[in-house]
């Protein structure tokens, strides 16, 4: 049975399932054990791929996650990478690693794993919350699509900037390949860019953790929008973002932070779905709030489907979102709310999404 059959059954047996950390950790200590020593005798009849270890250790993962919960999934995910190493690669019994690919898969394994710990975690806390509303069967339903979802992501937007790093990594680990300066710069390029998505990936993950746990920390006080929206447009090209927010406009209450990605999280979705076209972001006053409008001009929303935008891991079908888990705007709603603020969206003139955030004026 796959990780994903595995997590259905889990789940829908248990009603009130509620992480129980204790169990967890007594289920890493058994399953760890255990898959370690059935590794050590298959690997003295030199039967054991690392590939193939690496894999069943995130199983057990997975299962820690779904009893135990995250802290649990994340203590598993980094004993089972040092039993990787103590047990499975060379040289053996020593946390040394002489070879620069063994010591890029280990980084990976527990990256993903840790990963997969937050996600599995997240799927199981919806679906016990939808056992205990009223539309059980449709609720269910829906988080069943979401697991289906955040397995594909993990499967997917994940392995993509791993799988770059390492390839770039082992070429330039390779003593058997002489590069160019120029080449070398491009794969030490792709490295950093993809090290930056794969942070970005985590970093929506842990912000959506910390929302639906309650616990995120809000500064607000009087900032100007002008700033903000200047420091969130520095890491777009400014020949597709233009931004017209007038320097006079009053100031309002926010995190300055928690705006700023915001904004960010709302200009990079406008930029993937405007597919090689301009995206605006204006700026004015309206009645006790200043109005921050991100427009593009993409295929835009169906009406039907423009709160869906909002929910975890949707992308309504947006084929351009590689290397991304579809948390962008549920994030910038969370925090807009947060900031006692509203996000609101539109169809754009002519075509397109244009996103609104109004925020309250500091008196």
């Amino acid at each position: 049975m796959g990780i994903r059959g595995r997590a259905s059954r889990l789940l829908s047996d248990r009603v009130d399932w509620r992480p129980r950390p204790l169990w967890g950790l007594l289920a890493a200590v058994l399953l760890l054990l255990l898959l370690t020593a059935i590794g050590l005798g298959l690997r003295g009849g030199g039967q054991v791929a690392l590939s193939s270890a690496v894999l069943v250790y995130l199983v057990a993962v997975v299962i820690v996650a779904i009893v135990g919960g995250v802290w649990p999934g994340v203590a598993a995910a980094v004993a089972s990478d040092a039993l990787l190493n103590w047990f499975f690669i060379p040289p053996y019994r020593t946390l040394a690693v002489d070879d620069p690919d063994n010591l890029t898969t280990l980084v990976v394994y527990v990256l993903v794993a840790v990963t997969v710990s937050v996600l599995v975690n997240v799927a199981a806390g919806q679906r016990a919350a939808a056992e205990r509303s009223g539309s059980r069967a449709q609720q269910l339903a829906e988080v069943d699509r979401l697991r289906t979802t955040i397995l594909r992501a993990v499967g997917h937007d994940l392995r993509t900037p791993l799988t770059a790093i390492k390839t770039a990594a082992s070429g330039l680990s390779s003593r058997d390949v002489r590069f160019s300066d120029e080449d070398r710069a491009e794969l030490v390029d792709t490295v950093v860019e993809s090290a930056d998505r794969l942070g970005d990936l985590i970093e929506n993950l842990l912000a959506l953790s910390r929302l639906q746990a309650g616990v995120l920390s809000v500064e607000l006080q009087p900032i100007g929008v002008d700033e903000v929206v200047a420091q969130a447009a520095l890491g777009f090209d400014p020949a597709r973002l233009h931004a017209q927010v007038p320097d006079d406009l009053p100031l309002v209450y926010a995190d300055p932070g928690l705006l700023e990605r915001v904004i960010a999280n709302l200009v990079d979705n406008a930029l993937r779905a405007a597919a090689g076209g301009d995206v605006s972001v204006l700026a004015e006053v309206h009645g006790d709030t200043v109005r921050v409008a991100v427009v593009d001009h993409g295929p835009g929303i169906a009406p039907a489907d423009l709160d869906r935008v909002f929910a975890p891991f949707q992308r309504l079908g947006d084929r351009s979102a590689e290397g991304h888990l579809g948390l962008g705007l549920a994030i910038a709603r969370g925090f807009t709310d947060a900031m006692n603020g509203r996000l609101v969206p539109s169809r754009t003139p002519g075509g397109g999404l244009t996103m609104t955030i109004d925020l309250p004026i500091a008196r």
